[in-house]
């Protein structure tokens, strides 16, 4: 984080996101201030609260892969939830809560997959010697007098020019064919999944870990190839060389000091159903979500995690709704509002071409895995262009999503003859993409449907 200035994360943004400028520089200082704090000395650091944000704007502009993408960079945890998901506390649903219990989740996971490589040629080394173990076991003799002379040392020597010989078969690849036969733990039995539904996990309570520790872990036999079986082994071997203690407390360290929360759709919660009795979904919940988001602890299976420091990024269209709509102490809570622009035709020649993860790049890569070398003409991606943003005029504005309903339509047929006919060089003009979508752009109720 110390190299990623506000102006490099923006610029590392740009590879993926087309325009969206403001909503790009405010979430990249409120990256870069994440790291700030984290340098500030004293008790004043715990006094530094993250400015939340809200993006609004219509669906398909990047809202959510701004937030994903700088999450990547950060290297931090991060969850997407759905506002509309969650009911007030009382009713049957989804309580708030659990974003911070999924967050923890998914940091321990991310932390163990680091330190699982950390360890990896480590485990890998065992893995071999446990394996070559399997496929040549080790002499057991009783010990002799000092002295005595051993009659079975030659024997001993043999067996390790052996072991040696297969170890250099083995990584080599020339066992590859083998079979052989590996202890792996069983499944849990059917009794302790009956005993851990959703409802427990939401309590943050896993009895299958519990009971798990007063009964020894039963093992089964696998018969398997070689290079499973060394997967197996060093999959194994890593989780019995890292520290779980470590892992979760590193865990907790980044949720709580670099953690991401990306709350999509926050404007259907918005506002209140008065006169229509309880609404379960917009006011309580909002008002779920206040300790939440200021700052709270939340009790987990991996213990307590305080949200004082977890950037919340809240998003939505607000097309019915306003940010105003909400409750007056929720707003108090997101003091940055980023306006996201619709996307226009130039927008979508950039999006069909400039980042890395383009879609024209994406069709060109899958085809070419068939030998077919696909290329768009300039005047083609104009005319996509163009057509996508007269279907988005036209009917519902879906942005940057109508250009893959555009695109699966336009190469259809392609697609679908690749594997059987030799086509070889294929280019898409302008011509090609009025013939094939023209008819289905002037059909109003054909455009509805298909694209």
């Amino acid at each position: 984080m110390k190299e990623l200035t506000p102006n490099q994360i923006v610029r590392e943004l740009d590879k993926y996101i087309i325009g969206q400028n403001s909503a790009k520089k405010s979430v990249a200082i409120a990256l870069r201030n994440r790291w700030r704090r984290q340098m500030v000395k004293g008790r004043i650091r715990e006094e530094i609260m993250p400015n939340n944000i809200i993006l609004i704007g219509p669906t398909g502009v990047g809202k959510t892969e701004i937030s994903r993408r700088l999450a990547n960079l950060a290297e931090a945890p991060f969850i997407k939830v759905e506002a509309s998901k969650f009911t007030e506390v009382g009713y049957v649903g989804r309580d708030v809560d659990s974003i911070i219990r999924d967050l923890i989740d998914f940091s321990v996971q991310m932390v163990r997959e680091k330190k699982t490589k950390d360890v990896e040629n480590k485990a890998s080394e065992i893995a071999v010697e446990k394996l070559l173990d399997i496929l040549l076991p080790p002499i057991t003799r009783k010990p002799k007098p000092v002295g005595e002379l051993e009659e079975d040392d030659e024997f001993e020597l043999r067996h390790q020019r052996t072991r040696e010989k297969l170890r250099a078969q083995l990584l080599e690849g020339k066992l590859d064919d083998r079979i052989v036969e590996i202890d792996i733990p069983s499944d849990a039995s059917p009794m302790m999944q009956v005993f851990t539904p959703v409802g427990i996990e939401e309590m943050g309570m896993n009895l299958q870990e519990i009971f798990g520790g007063l009964m020894p872990k039963k093992m089964k036999k696998r018969r398997t190839t070689v290079p499973e079986a060394l997967k197996i082994l060093t999959q194994q071997e890593a989780q019995k060389l890292i520290d779980m203690e470590e892992v979760v407390r590193e865990a907790k360290s980044k949720v709580e000091n670099s953690g991401i929360v990306f709350l999509d759709e926050i404007d259907k919660i918005a506002g209140s159903n008065k006169g229509h009795g309880p609404d379960v979904s917009r006011e309580g919940v909002q008002r779920d979500l206040l300790p939440v988001v200021e700052g709270t602890s939340v009790v987990s299976k991996y213990g307590v995690i305080k949200t004082d420091h977890i950037l919340f990024i809240a998003s939505g269209a607000f097309h019915i709704s306003k940010p105003s709509d909400l409750i007056p102490e929720l707003q108090g809570r997101f003091p940055i509002r980023v306006e996201l622009s619709s996307l226009s035709e130039q927008d979508f020649v950039k999006i069909l071409t400039e980042p890395e993860n383009a879609l024209i790049k994406q069709y060109t890569a899958l085809l070419a895995t068939e030998k077919v070398n696909l290329n768009f003409t300039e005047d083609a991606i104009s005319e996509i262009a163009r057509i996508a943003t007269e279907v988005n005029t036209k009917s519902e504005n879906i942005g940057a999503r109508r250009l893959h309903t555009i695109m699966s339509t336009l190469l259809e047929d392609i697609l679908y003859n690749v594997p059987e006919k030799d086509i070889g060089d294929i280019e898409i003009n302008a011509d090609v993409v009025k013939d094939r979508l023209e008819k289905i752009v002037q059909d109003e109720d054909l455009s509805k449907y298909i694209l």
